[in-house]
């Protein structure tokens, strides 16, 4: 508690020590702002993406035998164990002018997306994973012993199971999104008003000497997170009522 609870309030302390109006006019501001909106539109598409994308591949990763199935598995966690600077450059050399694939996204939003979906994705498929392991075959077999579809087998049985899951893996994954920097930073081109997020402008208020709105803006980001979480947290309670009753 000690670790994490004073850092957050040496950041709380930092963005209020020019006082509140300050602070104001730090998140205020036409750059902030645009960056703030740039970073919760792209997360929140990100979600959405990876919410889909997520739990069809660890679908896949459980339900499925292929050969190479351990491969995919490491590289699904390669972006936990990549430096997100070295992301950045990957998704450049991938993505960029020299494209091997003849893709050229560079200093667009889109490049935001891609580099956010390749850094968040595991959250998703890794707290689905050992959910769907968990779930009974048979229960699957029962309702289509009785005359259910697969679709509605996925709807009325599996889905609800999994659920809780997919929503943690959403929120760490949106979370994770909105702080994002290194692979960002690199593949973005940082342009105020079109591909800066908040998280590079943060970056360059401290460049400047601004600590003050820098911090101001990371409370922001910090709140937002903060909120995000709780959220996700009451959504789960509430969907796992019944198995707790």
């Amino acid at each position: 508690m000690v670790f994490v609870g004073l850092p957050m309030a040496a950041l709380l302390w930092e963005a209020s020590s020019e006082g509140t109006q300050s602070f104001w006019d730090s998140v205020s501001s036409p750059e902030a702002v645009a960056a703030l909106k740039l970073t919760l539109i792209t997360s929140l598409a990100v979600s959405g993406l990876n919410a889909v994308l997520g739990t069809m591949t660890a679908w896949v990763l459980v339900r499925d035998h292929f050969r190479g199935k351990s491969v995919v598995n490491a590289i699904i966690d390669l972006p936990f164990a990549l430096p997100t600077i070295v992301a950045g450059l990957t998704l450049l050399a991938l993505y960029g002018p020299t494209s091997p694939v003849g893709i050229n996204v560079a200093f667009t939003q889109a490049a935001i997306v891609l580099a956010m979906m390749f850094v968040t994705l595991p959250f998703v498929v890794r707290t689905v994973q050992p959910v769907l392991q968990e779930l009974d075959p048979e229960v699957e077999q029962a309702a289509h012993s009785l005359g259910a579809s697969y679709v509605t087998t996925f709807r009325r049985v599996v889905f609800p199971n999994i659920l809780p899951g997919i929503l943690s893996g959403v929120a760490l994954a949106f979370a994770k999104a909105v702080g994002e920097f290194g692979s960002l930073v690199i593949i973005t081109g940082n342009i105020p008003f079109q591909t800066e997020v908040s998280s590079v402008y943060i970056y360059g208020r401290i460049e400047s000497g601004d600590s003050a709105a820098a911090a101001a803006v990371a409370v922001v980001l910090l709140g937002i997170s903060f909120l995000t979480l709780l959220s996700i947290g009451a959504v789960r309670h509430f969907a796992t009522r019944h198995d707790r009753a």
